[in-house]
């Protein structure tokens, strides 16, 4: 699929844009381990018809609806414009410094933007630790967040505070904005997992949606010898709850791109077919390849990784952050986890067998 799209750039723009198609991948790709540790783990839970779906469905909402459709939304919405309008203002191009161009609206739209991504991966990353776990990867800071966490409403509290801050960090203009947007990021996350409890567990013994945050942040959830796969309404809330993480990590490549180009039909060649693919194909192999049980750590990095995304993004309210070193952090988080699993692992190899008693 990426040497389709990288042709398919080619026939559009030649050289150019084929290279930019590239770097967008690139790009894309640096930012997408961490997303598809946290797609895998939800991923496994659900029966085969729904990983399909996440695999059809919700590729063409990562590709068209996060890297076409999206970016036209708000700049629709921020220049009021209909779609015909915004769709013809993206065709037109212009650089991101020249107002009233389609990458300067999107490129001003930034903080709204970040404060409901970040918001609602920083709820993700503190639902995560705030939880008492059997496994920890680094004790002296996960064992503090899990007494924190005993108080309860600890992550609303923690996210309420974020909120403020971003508050003051985004300048008087815009300060309106970007607190409902945060609060609207909450909301989102908090509907989405609040919608699990009208479900129950059913008779036979499937997991409900309202397990959707311990899925997420990685419980084992276990029958006999197999992880529960959850299959109707339980597995189609995991979808939307997933869908959800999905669009969340999608905001800093989206509005990143924009510092590239501002052709949204390179842009969802780069960052829609070669890099979403790309996180379809890399949740895929670590679902059949059940790395995430084998390297025990994985989650955690990833989740670290989630916090420090959503902190990056709050930062970029005020600051500007190349994308990257947000794409660094990630990958940092990721590679830790992977040789911090490897060397327990050895470690678990090592320890002799306890004796079998008589």
């Amino acid at each position: 699929m990426s040497l389709v799209a990288l042709a398919v750039a080619f026939l559009y723009g030649g050289p150019q844009a084929l290279f930019l198609a590239l770097v967008l991948g690139i790009l894309e790709v640096s930012l997408s381990f961490d997303n598809a540790v946290v797609n895998a783990r939800i991923l496994e839970r659900m029966n085969p018809f729904w990983q399909k779906m996440f695999l059809t469905v919700g590729i063409v909402i990562a590709v068209f609806g996060m890297r076409v459709l999206f970016p036209l939304l708000i700049v629709g919405l921020t220049a009021q414009l209909n779609p015909v309008e915004a769709v013809q203002l993206a065709l037109a191009k212009g650089p991101i410094e020249e107002p009233g161009t389609y990458a300067y609206i999107l490129h001003h739209a930034h903080p709204q933007i970040a404060a409901f991504g970040g918001l609602f991966l920083l709820m993700i990353f503190l639902d995560f630790f705030f939880e008492e776990r059997d496994i920890k990867w680094l004790h002296w800071l996960e064992m503090p967040l899990a007494k924190v966490g005993r108080m309860n409403g600890a992550s609303l509290v923690v996210g309420l505070i974020a909120l403020a801050v971003i508050g003051q960090l985004s300048g008087p203009g815009l300060q309106g904005a970007v607190l409902m947007s945060g609060i609207f990021g909450m909301v989102a996350y908090f509907l989405v997992k609040g919608l699990g409890e009208l479900f129950d567990v059913d008779d036979s013994g499937e997991i409900d949606a309202a397990d959707i945050p311990a899925l997420a942040g990685g419980t084992h959830v276990r029958v006999p010898n197999r992880v529960v796969q959850v299959s109707g309404k339980a597995a189609f809330m995991l979808f939307l709850y997933l869908e959800m993480i999905d669009a969340s990590f999608s905001f800093d490549g989206v509005i990143g791109a924009f510092a590239i180009t501002s052709d949204p039909i390179i842009i969802a060649l780069g960052l829609g077919l070669i890099g979403a693919m790309f996180v379809r194909s890399l949740t895929v192999y670590l679902v059949r390849q059940g790395t995430l049980d084998e390297y025990e750590y994985l989650d955690h990095g990833a989740h670290w990784a989630i916090g420090a995304l959503a902190i990056i993004l709050l930062i970029t309210i005020g600051i500007e952050v190349n994308e990257v070193v947000t794409g660094l952090v990630g990958v940092f988080f990721i590679a830790a986890a992977f040789v911090a699993s490897v060397r327990r692992n050895r470690r678990k190899a090592r320890e002799p067998e306890p004796a079998a008693t008589v």
